[in-house]
């Protein structure tokens, strides 16, 4: 009764409504575009939550947001891939669990963002030129990024998109990798001491409204011819690049 209370009274809160409909909207844009939806995520809770709850509360949500867009897609999800990653992953989650002290943000992020923009606008390479191996090193460094900088979404996607994969394979092994990589910030967080609990209700609700998001998107998705959806990706990582590399 007690967490029902909490639950109905969060929904009559503006700033937790606002969350709840950021999580719609972002998880819709992630679903039929296969990135954005975490960084206006994060973006909305750091401007809303305590600073110590930013990080871990975004990666409960985009958990939820993409174990349904993987769900929605499994068939899709190119496992090999996934696996690489996953290895890679947990490299990196376990070098990141270790430090108790903040990478310097203002050096990591416009890094990062300088690497996006190469790997749109730069000589691309061909499928059989990204290695598995390369992309295992790429989910030890984002992986430990998310630690930090919270949404390394935009990075495991232009890696992902190296592969040329078709919109609906691009979408969804990129959630599959994005989903392994807030279990395993969940699982560090936990171990850190961090207190979900207070926060229960409102995840709860923004997971639900996550999930609702991404069954709209997928069908636009699905509908997305592959030059389109590349044209729109680029544009859409771009600008995320930029606003990394601008923090205004």
């Amino acid at each position: 009764m007690e967490f029902l209370a909490l639950s109905l009274q969060s929904l009559r809160n503006p700033t937790d409504i606002l969350l709840i409909a950021t999580s719609f909207i972002g998880s819709l844009i992630s679903a039929a575009l296969g990135i954005g939806g975490g960084t206006l995520m994060l973006a909305v809770i750091a401007q809303t939550l305590p600073v110590a709850a930013i990080i871990p509360v975004h990666g409960v949500v985009q958990f939820g947001s993409n174990l349904g867009r993987a769900l929605l897609l499994i068939k899709h999800v190119q496992w090999t891939f996934f696996f690489a990653f996953t290895a890679g992953a947990l490299i990196g989650a376990l070098i990141g669990g270790q430090l108790v002290v903040s990478l310097p943000a203002q050096i990591l992020k416009p890094a990062l963002g300088a690497f996006i923009l190469y790997s749109v606008w730069g000589s691309k390479l061909k499928p059989d030129q990204m290695s598995l191996k390369a992309l295992g090193f790429g989910g030890t460094i984002t992986t430990f990024l998310t630690m930090f900088v919270g949404a390394t979404g935009p990075f495991v996607l232009s890696l992902i998109r190296t592969f040329g994969l078709p919109p609906a394979e691009t979408v969804s092994t990129n959630s599959a990798c994005i989903l392994m990589q807030h279990t395993l910030k969940i699982v560090v967080f936990g171990l850190l001491g961090f207190n979900f609990y207070p926060y229960a209700s409102l995840i709860a609700a923004m997971l639900a409204a996550g999930f609702a998001g991404t069954y709209l998107g997928k069908m636009v998705l699905v509908r997305t011819a592959p030059e389109r959806f590349d044209a729109v990706l680029k544009l859409i990582l771009s600008a995320l690049a930029l606003r990394l590399l601008w923090p205004f």
